[in-house]
């Protein structure tokens, strides 16, 4: 016992669960806390006129019996009697971020014969359901949608349903079309533009300003957006892009008839100014555009020059030529053939509007125009020639292409930049019968070459033997004329070393001459003044010597007569051989003279002896002689 006392705290919060379920509410009290709100169901009325609820009506706004249109909210009330009042406590109605709230009214007028949607009415985001009631609101689909928040919304009469807003993606856009409004006009494919709607999120302001349902001109771009799903629904596509080097060209199926803007020689349809239905004569440029494909076609034309092939096996990356294939043609004498054709072309970009206006796209404009104007064109030509002409007259035919297409394709505002032949591809039996033709052509040229060389090849071996000889005589006549010019030359080599000789040695001799009168002045000048002074010394020496002479000359003439007198005596005495052997030996012995030679040259006979003879006794005399001046010069001193 003492134990469950010490738990009595847990029996307040019961106690007063029972107060409030039993005892509040059997006195008419009622508690909404601040997070509900409080939905009344009135089983019967107390007091007064027993009001009737109107006929197909499920909530009460005059105090009849049933569901009240009036909700309790947050805080204490009185008087609601548990026997007369059912309350219900109900959470508010959340809507989270990112979140629409869609509501179906379960009570109210009517809708309108043709409506889907129940049209806007004051009723506080539908936070009051009297006011809702009473204003005329239509029960079924709401056209007005609540965003993010809390609301105290009376789910007797609204039931509210959480949806996605609607959001677009990057590079895409919203292509709309509307459930509810006016039908469309008869000669129109989508509803006219309706202004503020605030891209369709208002749908009220929408079908207020009289939108027509279906297919809408508006588009919405990337963002997100509280779109009712009841009201709209929207096709995400491609926003259209027009790449570089080429231009779009505008054809609306929506709007009013506009001006023809392509004047009176243009008989293939109407260009209008933008905005109108028909082909708009401005182009968009290169770029992105929310362009509503359903409404409206853009044809993009290329601007840079265009290359199409007619070639099996080569197409380009427009793939505009992708159905063109090899032109097959025949020629004057019967032979099919193919050749593969490439045509440039150019479409100016105030002419593309005029090109779309009158084939639609450019697949068309192939397909009807270039493609039969350049294949008749080659059929035409190959028949007024044989294939052996086609082949060697390609550039003269290229070039007359180039001026017929050109001046066709002016007239569909298309210029023809340049018609070019590819590969001919004649039949093979003929490709076969000309080969042979020219392979026996190119022997019978090869053998009369041949036979042409052997003829120059005997022509040039007599030639070269006569050359031969030719040179032999040339050479002995060149040797002829050498010499004699050599030997010219050397004579006239040789005058001019004698010019040279002789100029050097006039020359030589006026500088020597010039030299020697020079020196012969300074000479005579200088011996003038020598000679004086010898003249003097002489004057003086010649005087002592012819003193000293004549003393001299008398004992020398005095010696001598003696000697002379001497020898005289001794020839006389001895013979005049005897006396010259005796003076030889004398000599000899003196002077220690060698009477043989070291070399002793002999001979047989007696002219050997007498020449010994004679060369000794010259000998003999020299010395001698020698000698005898040797004597005398001590005496002379």
């Amino acid at each position: 016992m003492n134990g469950l006392l010490a738990y009595w705290w847990v029996l307040i919060p019961i106690l007063l669960l029972v107060l409030y379920k039993y005892i509040f509410r059997f006195f008419g009290i009622i508690i909404v806390p601040e997070d509900k709100i409080g939905l009344v169901t009135k089983k019967f009325v107390l007091f007064g006129d027993k009001k009737a609820m109107p006929d197909g009506r499920i909530i009460a706004v005059d105090g009849e019996a049933g569901f009240q249109a009036q909700t309790l909210a947050p805080g204490i009330y009185f008087w609601k009697w548990i026997w007369q009042y059912e309350i219900k406590l109900q959470p508010f109605t959340v809507i989270p971020e990112g979140k629409i709230g869609l509501v179906f009214a379960k009570d109210g007028k009517e809708l309108e014969n043709g409506c889907i949607l129940a049209r806007k009415v004051e009723c506080d985001s539908f936070q009051n359901a009297e006011t809702f009631i009473r204003n005329g609101g239509r029960k079924g689909r709401q056209s007005t949608i609540i965003t993010a928040g809390l609301f105290r919304i009376n789910t007797y009469l609204f039931d509210v349903i959480i949806s996605e807003m609607t959001s677009i993606s990057e590079n895409m856009v919203g292509i709309i079309t509307t459930l509810d409004g006016l039908p469309i006009e008869a000669d129109q494919i989508a509803g006219k533009i309706v202004n503020n709607h605030n891209n369709f999120q208002s749908a009220d302001a929408f079908l207020a300003n009289d939108g027509n349902k279906g297919l809408q001109q508006q588009v919405i771009l990337a963002g997100s957006y509280y779109l009712n799903p009841w009201f709209v629904q929207v096709e995400q596509i491609k926003m259209m892009e027009i790449p570089i080097g080429y231009v779009g060209v505008v054809i609306s199926y929506v709007g009013q008839e506009g001006k023809d803007l392509s004047g009176v020689e243009f008989k293939h349809g109407n260009i209008v100014a933008k905005g109108f239905k028909g082909v708009w004569a401005e182009p968009l440029g290169p770029g992105k555009y929310p362009i509503n494909t359903y409404i409206m076609r853009v044809e993009p034309v290329p601007t840079t020059n265009l290359v199409l092939n007619w070639a099996n096996s080569r197409s380009e990356s427009h793939q505009l030529d992708k159905n063109l294939s090899t032109i097959t043609v025949r020629s004057k004498d019967g032979f099919p053939f193919n050749l593969d054709v490439s045509q440039i072309i150019h479409i100016p970009t105030t002419e593309a509007p005029k090109v779309i206006a009158r084939f639609g796209n450019m697949m068309n404009l192939v397909g009807q125009v270039l493609e039969p104007t350049i294949g008749n064109y080659f059929r035409n030509s190959a028949q007024d020639s044989d294939v052996i002409a086609f082949l060697s007259t390609r550039k003269e035919r290229q070039e007359s292409a180039r001026g017929h297409i050109s001046t066709v394709l002016e007239q569909y505002n298309v210029n023809g930049v340049d018609t070019l032949i590819g590969d001919i591809a004649p039949p093979a039996e003929l490709m076969k019968t000309l080969t042979d033709r020219k392979i026996a052509e190119e022997q019978k040229m090869t053998y009369d070459t041949q036979m042409k060389a052997q003829e120059t090849r005997q022509t040039l071996e007599k030639e070269t033997a006569i050359a031969e000889i030719q040179k032999e005589i040339v050479k002995a006549d060149q040797g002829v004329l050498i010499s004699q010019r050599i030997a010219d030359a050397a004579v006239k080599k040789a005058e001019g070393e004698a010019s040279s000789v002789k100029i050097q040695a006039n020359a030589e001799a006026e500088r020597l001459k010039v030299i020697a009168a020079a020196d012969a002045e300074k000479t005579k000048v200088s011996a003038n003044a020598e000679a004086e002074k010898i003249k003097a010394l002489a004057n003086a020496e010649a005087e002592k010597i012819s003193v000293t002479g004549n003393a001299e000359a008398a004992k020398i003439l005095a010696i001598g007569k003696s000697t002379a007198e001497s020898y005289k005596l001794a020839i006389e005495s001895m013979g005049g051989d005897n006396f010259t052997q005796l003076k030889v030996t004398e000599a000899i012995g003196k002077e220690k003279i060698k009477v043989m030679p070291d070399v002793l040259i002999g001979g047989s006979g007696d002219s050997a002896n007498s020449s010994i003879s004679g060369l000794l006794g010259m000998k003999l005399l020299e010395e001698m002689g020698r000698k005898s001046g040797k004597e005398q010069k001590p005496d002379q001193n």
